[in-house]
């Protein structure tokens, strides 16, 4: 399972012109599902991403987490995360799970981080989206379940 995880000061995901989840300051993870990824990939990166020490403390100093601030998760399927661009212009996607699983393992993500955080929103899995935020910092950080842990 990958992520790309940024520190936002506000940011939104629209479907047909309709806002889907809208939050202040926090994160907006893109989320893509390998095929061989499991519901213990999903809980483990969730618990990791919401943990992740990038917001500001007193002192300046990247040490708070998102549950420290009350900043909101803003969830966006991203399938293209596991696109590989090694051969050819076009990339393949042979690595991206099938939706069915895709969406089951992108819904385990999203229940856990509700356990957690006060303000979770999320895009519409399997549709076009458009994605706005203002990246605070800029912070951006990726993950990979196969790499983080």
């Amino acid at each position: 399972m990958r992520a790309c995880v940024q520190r936002v000061s506000r940011a939104q995901v629209a479907v047909s012109g309709e806002i889907t989840g809208q939050i202040e300051r926090g994160l907006v993870v893109l989320l893509g599902v390998a095929t061989d990824d499991t519901v213990e990939d999903a809980l483990l990166l969730c618990d990791k991403i919401v943990n992740l020490r990038v917001f500001d403390d007193a002192d300046g100093k990247m040490n708070l987490a998102l549950p420290d601030v009350a900043g909101g998760l803003l969830v966006v399927s991203q399938f293209t995360l596991l696109g590989d661009c090694r051969k050819g212009r076009r990339p393949s996607y042979v690595a991206a799970a099938p939706p069915e699983l895709a969406e089951r393992l992108y819904e385990a993500f999203v229940a856990a981080a509700q356990k957690t955080v006060a303000r979770v929103e999320t895009g519409r899995f399997r549709q076009e989206m458009q994605v706005e935020l203002v990246n605070d910092g800029p912070v951006t950080l990726l993950l990979d379940s196969r790499k983080t842990f």
